[in-house]
C-alpha cells in the first residue's frame, strides 16, 4: 500500500499544498469515492460525467487524508474547513493521471518482489488469472483486478502491493504505439509474457507488424537480469527475440518448447486435458475451463511460476483450482436448463474462433448456438473479418447463430453465404432484439455461446437467456 507524507507526496507530483499540513501521513490511494479508506489520498478527476471534485464530503467522512484536485475551487476548502477534519491537507496538482503515474512509480522503486508484465492479443485476462492461482500457492499475489490494465488501472494495481507481496502480477493493455512502454516505466517488471500477436487494435495500429511491434515494448523492458516468457507456436514471437537481453522461456504444444503440453483431450465436461511437460517432471492437468486455447493460458502461468520456483506439483494445484474473472468462458447453467458460456467480455477474431471451438467441444443434450456481435477496432479488416467469421460457424454445423449488431450482420452474411439454413441464422440489430429472438428459440438442454467487443454489452443477452421474457 502507498505510504508517504504529504510533503513527500508533493515532491512526487509536483503539486502545491492549499490547505493543511504536509507532515500528515498519507496511507492507500482511491480514485473512487466509494474506495477511499481511513487515512488514505483521494485523486479527484473531473471526468466527462461525473466530476470527483464534487465528492470531498464523502471522502473526508470516509477518512481521507489527503484530497489532490486539479482545481483550487473555494467550495472544496470550505468543506474542508466545516468539516473540522485538520489532518487533511488539500493538493493542486496540474494533471491527475501523471500524479497517479508518479505516485505508482515511487512506490514500485520501494517494491522488493518480482513484478511480471503480462500482454497479448487475447489470453491475457485468463493467463493472469492463472497465475494469481499458481503463485498463490507458494507465497502472497497482487494482482491486477477487473479491467484495471490501462494507465490508470495499473498504477492503482502496483499501490496496492506492500512489503508483504510476494510477486506483483500485471496485466497491460494497449490501445497505441508507446502505451505500454510508458506502462513499463512505471511498473519496471522484472519478468514479461507476451501471450500471443493477434490483430486486435489493428485499427488504430495498421497492421500485425505494428501489433507485434507495440508488445515488443514489454520485452524491451525486461532487465538482462530478468525473464521473457515468449509462445513457442505463435509465429510473431520470433520477431521479439531479439529484442532482449534477457533468458527467454518458450511455451506451447512444439517439442521445441521449454514447456509444452502433449497428448491434449477433452475431460467429459469438455474441458482440456494435457500432460504438462517441464524439466522439473510431467504431471497431468486437468482445467477448470473450457476451450483448447485455454492450454496456452495455463502453460505459460506454468512457465512463470517454475521460474519463480513454485514446484510441479503446486503448479498442477494451482492450474486445476483456478477461477476467473467474469465474463470469461464462465459456464453456467440457467433455471431452465440451458448451458450458458459467457465470453462477452471482448472479442477479436482468434478469440472468437477459439471461443467457437470450445462451444461445439463442450457435451450437449441439446442443440449448440451461437449468439456473436461485433468485433471493434478492425479497420479496413472488419467486412472481411465478420464475413470468414460466419463462414467458420458455418462450417461447424451450429443449430443455430444469432447476430447482434450491424457489423455483426456480415457475420450472419458469410454463414449463410456457404449453406447454412436462412432458418437457423438470425440477424438482430441490438441486445434486446436479440433476447426476444432467444427467448423463443432456447429449449431445455441448449448451450449457447454468447460473445463480442466489450462496447456491444452482450451481458444483458446474458442477463435475458438468465431471465427469460415472460
Amino acid at each position: 500500500m502507498l505510504t508517504l507524507s504529504v510533503k513527500r507526496l508533493i515532491e512526487v507530483v509536483g503539486g502545491k499544498l492549499l490547505t493543511g499540513d504536509e507532515n500528515t501521513m498519507v496511507n492507500g490511494l482511491a480514485i473512487d469515492s466509494r474506495d477511499v479508506g481511513p487515512g488514505a489520498a483521494f485523486v479527484a478527476f473531473a471526468g466527462e460525467h461525473v466530476d470527483g471534485h464534487e465528492f470531498v464530503a464523502q471522502v473526508l467522512s470516509a477518512g481521507a487524508r489527503a484530497i489532490i484536485v486539479t482545481k483550487d475551487d473555494e467550495t472544496i476548502r470550505e468543506t474542508i474547513a466545516h468539516s473540522r477534519r485538520h489532518d487533511v491537507a488539500l493538493v493542486l496538482v496540474d494533471d491527475a493521471t501523471a500524479a497517479v503515474q508518479e505516485l505508482a512509480a515511487y512506490h514500485r522503486e520501494r517494491l522488493m518482489c518480482p513484478v511480471i508484465g503480462v500482454t497479448g492479443s487475447t489470453g491475457k485476462t485468463t493467463t493472469k488469472d492463472f497465475l494469481r492461482s499458481v503463485l498463490g500457492m507458494k507465497m502472497r499475489v497482487v494482482a491486477t483486478e477487473a479491467n484495471m490494465n490501462n494507465e490508470l488501472g495499473v498504477p492503482l494495481t502496483i499501490m496496492r502491493a506492500g512489503a508483504d507481496t510476494g510477486v506483483l502480477v500485471v496485466e497491460m493493455a494497449m490501445r497505441g504505439a508507446g502505451q505500454i512502454a510508458r506502462l513499463t516505466e512505471i511498473a519496471r517488471p522484472t519478468a514479461g509474457l507476451v501471450t500471443n500477436v493477434g490483430v486486435s487494435h489493428i485499427e488504430i495500429l495498421g497492421s500485425e507488424e505494428a501489433i507485434a511491434s507495440a508488445k515488443g515494448e514489454l520485452v524491451e523492458a525486461i532487465p538482462q537480469s530478468g525473464r521473457v516468457f515468449l509462445n513457442g507456436d505463435d509465429a510473431w514471437s520470433a520477431t521479439l527475440f531479439d529484442r532482449t537481453g534477457a533468458a527467454i522461456t518458450t511455451y506451447g504444444l512444439a517439442e521445441t518448447c521449454d514447456v509444452r503440453a502433449t497428448e491434449v483431450t477433452l475431460s467429459e465436461t469438455g474441458t482440456p486435458v494435457f500432460k504438462l511437460c517441464t524439466e522439473q517432471g510431467s504431471a497431468r492437468v486437468e482445467l477448470p475451463i473450457p476451450g483448447r486455447h485455454n492450454v496456452y493460458n495455463a502453460l505459460s502461468a506454468a512457465a512463470v511460476s517454475l521460474y519463480l520456483e513454485v514446484s510441479l506439483e503446486d503448479v498442477v494445484r494451482g492450474l486445476e483450482q483456478a477461477t476467473f474473472t467474469a465474463m470469461r468462458m464462465e459456464v453456467f447453467q440457467t433455471a431452465t436448463r440451458v448451458t450458458v458460456v459467457n465470453d462477452a467480455y471482448n472479442a477479436n477474431p482468434t478469440s472468437m474462433r477459439a471461443a467457437l471451438d470450445a462451444l461445439v467441444d463442450l457435451p450437449a443434450e441439446g442443440r449448440r448456438i451461437a449468439v456473436l456481435g461485433d468485433m471493434a477496432e478492425l479497420g479496413s479488416l472488419e467486412e472481411l473479418a465478420h464475413f470468414r467469421m460466419g463462414e467458420y460457424a458455418a462450417s461447424l454445423r451450429l443449430d443455430a447463430l444469432v447476430t447482434v449488431g450491424p457489423r455483426a450482420k456480415r457475420i450472419a452474411d458469410g454463414a449463410l453465404a456457404v449453406g447454412m439454413v436462412a432458418e437457423a441464422v438470425r440477424p438482430c440489430l441490438s441486445a434486446d432484439e436479440a433476447s426476444e429472438v432467444l427467448d423463443d428459440l432456447l429449449q431445455p438442454g441448449d448451450v449457447v455461446l454468447v460473445k463480442a467487443s466489450r462496447v456491444m454489452g452482450l451481458e444483458r443477452v446474458v442477463d435475458g437467456i438468465t431471465n427469460p421474457h415472460v
